[in-house]
């Protein structure tokens, strides 16, 4: 009996220690869960103010604003509230949509002297005994590109006048972001047509000479090389995307080197040292094409006897790590800091337009890194993430 009193003692407390720890998980979970009234609110605008954000990033279009509207008008209080451009409604939400026209007027006014405005229910005549609409609150957008009406069910407050205000210069700050990321991707497709520009007048002069010095004594070669020129304009002067594949990128400048081959014969080496797993990587397009023309035009070119240029492309985790890398004449590292020396100065503006379209698409950490000096070569290192949101060669 006193052997099952004493089990009987054990369960029990068994039973009250893992009660203990019950309460005490459920207790700490309780604590992790609430925070202060601030904090709430805070989390709160913060979260519907990154919903309305979304669509405001591709500008001030008809379909963004329908989808923002919602939450512009939880962020200001409004009972209604009307999104315009500088000429008419974009969207609207909540009540008072029979003064969707009055507030439109009143946007249009607003826009044009360029400051808030409040008004009152003589400047918002209606028919409807009941209608809630009491005055209303116009605030422009930055650029005086729309604005932003809500509507109140009372006299405007001054708190109101102040929510709309600041919700008008955040949707015209989203709204600045967009058109910079468009003025972003004008500029990249512009540093493409520029390097297109850069590579025609010189190479094509070049690979034509060099394919009429075959086409009496090897007139297969000679056809073979036409292909290849072919295939690798029509690649190099494609005008559709941004990015392409490392794969891709690789193709074209194995055209590139077999034309050149063609010219150097044997003082042109190449030496290939490509990852299979990186080769579906997406980077800008022709932004390792240029590297390995460098490489040749400025660096083997000009050097006596044989010269080798190596493109390396290794996996690196994460990303990809890639190197072109020439044994020529090499340069002088001060000419690339100094944006107005004017010799070899294709070669740095190749470079600079790599190195700033890296840096736009990927980030300032992924630019290309020189190492060079005078009669020592020169290598170009870049880094590509294997993978980022907006970047894609389809």
């Amino acid at each position: 009996m006193g052997a099952n009193l004493a089990a009987g003692l054990i369960v029990v407390a068994l039973v009250c220690a893992l009660g203990g720890a019950v309460y005490a998980v459920i207790r700490l979970r309780g604590r992790r869960a609430i925070a202060t009234a601030a904090q709430r609110a805070t989390y709160d605008v913060l979260h519907i103010a990154e919903l309305a954000a979304e669509p405001l990033r591709n500008g001030l279009t008809e379909a963004a604003a329908g989808k923002a509207i919602r939450h512009l008008r939880t962020l200001t209080g409004a009972a209604g509230i009307v999104f315009t451009d500088a000429e008419r409604v974009l969207a609207f939400d909540g009540i008072g949509e029979h003064h969707r026209d009055h507030a439109a007027a009143a946007a249009v006014k607003a826009v044009a002297v360029g400051r808030p405005t409040v008004i009152g229910g003589r400047d918002l005549p209606c028919d409807l005994v009941d209608c809630p609409i009491r005055g209303a609150v116009v605030v422009p957008l930055a650029q005086r590109e729309g604005a932003i009406v809500a509507l109140s069910d009372g006299p405007p407050a001054p708190g109101l006048v102040q929510a709309t205000a600041e919700t008008a210069r955040w949707v015209g700050t989203q709204l600045a972001l967009a058109e910079l990321d468009t003025s972003r991707a004008r500029l990249a497709r512009a540093e493409v047509r520029a390097l297109r520009a850069q590579i025609s007048p010189h190479f094509i002069y070049n690979a034509l000479t060099a394919i009429a010095s075959f086409v009496r004594t090897d007139p297969e070669l000679a056809r073979e090389l036409i292909l290849e020129f072919a295939e690798f304009t029509r690649y190099s002067f494609r005008a559709h995307g941004e990015f392409t594949t490392l794969a891709e990128e690789l193709r074209s400048i194995d055209r590139y080197l077999t034309i050149e081959r063609a010219r150097f014969g044997e003082r042109l080496q190449v030496r290939l040292q490509i990852a299979p797993e990186v080769l579906p990587v997406t980077l800008p397009f022709l932004c390792l094409q240029p590297l390995v023309e460098n490489a040749v035009r400025h660096g083997l070119s000009r050097k006596p006897g044989m010269g080798t240029v190596s493109i390396v492309a290794r996996d690196a985790g994460a990303e990809c790590h890639i190197t072109v890398e020439d044994d020529g004449v090499g340069m002088d590292p001060a000419s690339l800091l100094n944006a107005d020396d004017t010799t070899d100065a294709g070669q740095h503006v190749g470079l600079r337009n790599v190195d700033d379209r890296l840096r736009s698409v990927f980030g300032d950490g992924f630019g290309v890194v020189v190492e060079t000096a005078p009669g020592a070569g020169t290598k170009v290192s870049m880094r590509v993430p294997k993978f980022r949101p907006g970047v894609s060669s389809h």
